[in-house]
């Protein structure tokens, strides 16, 4: 406990662990839920989720007490993998916090006296800005396994939603740091004509933005996708979080 890692200096058996421990949010809603719809089957009570986020070891330098950590690529999948739960858990889950804001451990924004940059966990949120006030799409996901040694999880992660405007949007994060996963999509009761996508990765899994370099991991145009006879297709970069605006 004492010893949690480094935020930025990692290997893909730490890259792979955290990613795994980000999944089992998904198990803690399932029980909590089944417990919870045992004696509120109306759904009248919400689930709150509070708080969520990594917690590594503070950056060197700074006082141990504030908690303040750098923010690399495996942040935003470990951001992407959380909202993309909640998201699917809509009916239950009523609210989630990351933990937290500014500062302190997965931050959405670092300061340093007048400087400030918005780190890839921000990007995230950014990203995901269409399923707020949506409504949910149900998925049914068959993912290839991503696997690390003797261990493996699902390679990709998916929610989508309805906007009020029509516009179906799908988030789907690649949690595998090496290698690109095709993705083939069926719709059933809608159609889509039109698709623009972005991406956000880094060119390493620890990939972070920096007050010298604040621009390192940011949202890019995404263009490795096309719509097919049964819904559409796309291919997701390695360790990247993708968002499709489908019409």
């Amino acid at each position: 406990w004492a010893k949690k890692g480094s935020a930025t200096q990692f290997d893909e058996a730490e890259w792979f662990i955290t990613l795994k421990k980000a999944l089992r949010m998904e198990e803690l809603i399932k029980r909590h839920s089944a417990i919870m719809d045992h004696y509120d089957p109306m759904k009248r009570v919400g689930l709150i989720v509070d708080e969520w986020g990594t917690w590594y070891d503070v950056e060197p330098g700074t006082n141990p007490g504030f908690l303040y950590q750098q923010n690399t690529v495996r942040d935003a999948l470990v951001a992407g993998i959380h909202l993309n739960i909640f998201n699917n858990h809509a009916e239950r889950v009523k609210m989630a916090n990351i933990a937290q804001t500014v500062n302190v451990l997965q931050a959405m924004i670092l300061t340093d006296g007048p400087k400030m940059l918005v780190t890839p966990t921000y990007h995230v949120f950014e990203m995901y800005k269409p399923h707020q006030g949506a409504t949910l799409l149900p998925v049914w996901l068959d993912a290839e396994r991503y696997s690390y040694k003797d261990d493996s999880i699902p390679a990709v992660s998916v929610s989508a939603s309805r906007g009020t405007d029509g516009a179906m949007t799908v988030t789907l994060c690649n949690l595998d740091p090496s290698q690109e996963r095709p993705v083939q999509a069926e719709l059933r009761g809608a159609s889509v004509s039109e698709i623009r996508g972005r991406v956000l990765t880094g060119a390493a899994i620890n990939s972070h933005n920096t007050f010298d370099a604040p621009e390192t991991v940011v949202p890019a145009p995404f263009d490795d996708h096309k719509v097919t006879a049964a819904g559409w297709q796309t291919t997701l970069p390695p360790r990247s979080v993708v968002v499709l605006e489908m019409r």
